[in-house]
């Protein structure tokens, strides 16, 4: 089964963004002291964590005039590259849908007549996402949205590609009006995907961590952790203490 995670960046102002670039030795880029507010762009961003292909499109503004039609056209062209669903009998396809919502407070309700369940889509929760014919529409077409926990962003891996994309396009850049923002956007992407990377949770770096914290000591009485066993030093009472002893 397919799953996408869906976001939106921004806005992105028209100013000089900070960081290094390439340039011609002696030659460095220079950048206007000031600058005038010409718009903002945002960008909107489909990813597909398993192979690391990316759909990203900038726009001017981000409302559900905007946002909906794209999802809705790129939904489509995504689900035109997937294989057709097993044949299966009503009752075990039904069953499907509700798997993804055990554990919910607020699950969806969904409609009697069910498609096959085809693809997993990841988004926030807001509102513009939670809108009945935007969630009725991708259930027709066999796509169970899943909301990440308020709070919980960070669980949608769109803010990460987002976050390299951005690095990448405006790092260095002066951009005067938004349409050279959603340009170096769009670019960038294109770029990326000639050449994806995966991205998957855990992986080396979780288990680094959990090593890490098997390495700790914990300090006792307390719930923190030292990375190391420190020596009983005397404090300087102690230590007056002993000189005189010594001494006399």
């Amino acid at each position: 089964m397919a799953v996408w995670a869906e976001d939106e960046a921004g806005p992105y102002q028209t100013k000089p963004y900070p960081g290094a670039g390439w340039r011609p030795v002696g030659h460095p880029a220079c950048q206007a002291h000031e600058y005038v507010r010409q718009g903002t762009a945002k960008m909107l961003t489909l990813f597909h964590p398993s192979d690391g292909r990316l759909r990203v499109k900038g726009v001017l503004q981000a409302t559900n005039a905007v946002l909906h039609p794209w999802l809705k056209e790129q939904c489509m062209a995504i689900l035109s590259t997937l294989p057709e669903p097993p044949i299966l009998k009503a009752e075990p396809q039904a069953a499907l849908w509700p798997r993804w919502q055990q554990g919910l407070t607020h699950p969806i309700t969904l409609p009697e007549q069910l498609p096959p369940l085809r693809m997993l889509l990841v988004w926030d929760n807001l509102a513009g996402h939670l809108t009945a014919d935007r969630v009725l529409w991708l259930i027709a077409h066999g796509i169970m949205p899943l909301y990440t926990p308020l709070g919980g962003s960070w669980l949608n891996m769109t803010e990460s590609i987002q976050r390299i994309i951005v690095r990448r396009a405006l790092d260095g850049q002066a951009p005067e009006i938004p349409q050279q923002i959603i340009h170096a956007l769009e670019a960038t992407a294109q770029h990326w995907n000639q050449e994806p990377t995966p991205f998957v949770w855990g992986g080396p770096r979780a288990a680094r961590r959990q090593r890490s914290r098997q390495r700790r000591q914990v300090l006792g009485g307390s719930g923190a952790c030292i990375h190391r066993v420190t020596r009983q030093r005397a404090n300087l009472l102690d230590k007056w203490i002993r000189s005189n002893q010594t001494t006399h």
